[in-house]
């Protein structure tokens, strides 16, 4: 389902607790705390990440590319459920178990992360209003992707999809998480 900017989201605090609701326009406008769920997309064996194309008219980062289905908690989800309904209306995945993965904030975006990933082999169904274009992609090649600035990927999906190579031993040193405080899976905020 598109989203419209009188749609009520959950209104969070700095510490990650939930204060009430909000109208989307509302958390924009004024740059509120709030929460998202990011559902990273693996192939059954685990070799290939869904990589899709965000619709040309989506109010944050439009045209871009990203491996993370996911969106703002809308009042009262929490955010397991969260991640089912954003995945189920992004890539039409249903039915599958989620694995928590960690959670953070990145600056200077008030928004408290959870991140989760999937095993999936079925269809993709991509919601129209949300994403144009996706395609299967091996683990170096979305490495490759994360490593290049001028890649055409969200910020947040990139520190995300860069900081879950990092916690694999796959790299990225250098990544800056004095920005974003990473934590354990259900370790932090809304927990």
């Amino acid at each position: 389902m598109a989203r419209d900017a009188d749609e009520l989201v959950a209104h969070y605090d700095a510490a990650g607790t939930v204060v009430g609701r909000v109208r989307r326009a509302e958390m924009r406008a004024h740059g509120l705390w709030h929460a998202a769920t990011l559902v990273l997309v693996r192939s059954g064996d685990g070799s290939r990440v869904y990589v899709h194309r965000r619709a040309p008219d989506k109010d944050v980062f439009p045209g871009l590319h990203d491996c993370w289905a996911g969106g703002v908690f809308a009042a009262g989800e929490t955010p397991e459920q969260g991640a089912e309904r954003e995945l189920a209306e992004e890539l039409g995945v249903r039915g599958v178990p989620l694995a928590p993965l960690f959670t953070f904030e990145q600056p200077p975006v008030r928004c408290h992360y959870f991140a989760y990933e999937v095993r999936w082999d079925g269809l993709i169904a991509h919601q129209p209003e949300e994403i144009v274009s996706g395609r299967w992609m091996s683990l170096a090649g979305l490495r490759a992707w994360a490593e290049d600035p001028e890649s055409p990927f969200v910020p947040d999906g990139r520190y995300a999809i860069r900081e879950w190579f990092r916690r694999r031993g796959q790299g990225f040193p250098g990544q800056d998480l004095s920005s974003g405080a990473a934590s354990p899976p259900h370790g932090g905020p809304g927990s």
